[in-house]
C-alpha cells in the first residue's frame, strides 16, 4: 500500500496559505465600509450652479440648501454682503446650525463654534468652514 498523505510541514504551510487568503478577503469584505464612510464624496455628478433668488435670504438670517450633494449655508452677513459655506462641521461631519442671536453658527454635536466668515470660534473643529463661491446676480444668488 502506497501513503499518500503529506509531511506535517507541507500540511502545516498549506494552511498557513489557505487561513491568510481568507483572512485578507475577510479584512477587505470587513473594511469596504468603513473605507466608503471614510472617504470624502466627490459629488460630481451633481450641479455645479446653484441658484436661489436673493430674497431667501434675510439680512443677518441664513438659507440652507443643497449643493453638489451636500449641505450648504449662505448668509447675508449686512445688506448685499454674502457667503456661502459648507454645513458640514469639520469636527465629526455633523451639520451645522444658524444661531442668529449671537450670529454664529453652532455644531449641535460637540458644540463647536464658527464666525460668519466660517473662522473657528470655539470647541473641537480643527478647521474653518469650507468657503463655497457666491456671486450675486440680479435678483439671484449663483453658488459654486
Amino acid at each position: 500500500m502506497v501513503n499518500d498523505s503529506l509531511p506535517p510541514n507541507q500540511r502545516r504551510f498549506f494552511l498557513t496559505i489557505i487561513l491568510g487568503g481568507l483572512s485578507t478577503a475577510l479584512a477587505v469584505v470587513a473594511g469596504w465600509p468603513l473605507f466608503r464612510f471614510l472617504s470624502p464624496d466627490t459629488g460630481g455628478a451633481d450641479v455645479e450652479i446653484v441658484e436661489i433668488p436673493r430674497a431667501s435670504v434675510d439680512v443677518g438670517g441664513a438659507h440652507f440648501l443643497t449643493y453638489r450633494g451636500r449641505p450648504v449655508v449662505v448668509l447675508q452677513k449686512s445688506a448685499g454682503e454674502f457667503a456661502a459655506f459648507s454645513a458640514v462641521c469639520t469636527h465629526l461631519g455633523c451639520i451645522v446650525k444658524w444661531v442668529s442671536d449671537p450670529g454664529e453658527f453652532l455644531c449641535p454635536c460637540h458644540a463647536g463654534r464658527f464666525s460668519t466668515d466660517g473662522a473657528v470660534l470655539g470647541g473641537p473643529p480643527p478647521k474653518p468652514l469650507e468657503p463655497i463661491p457666491v456671486v450675486l446676480a440680479g435678483d439671484l444668488l449663483r453658488i459654486g
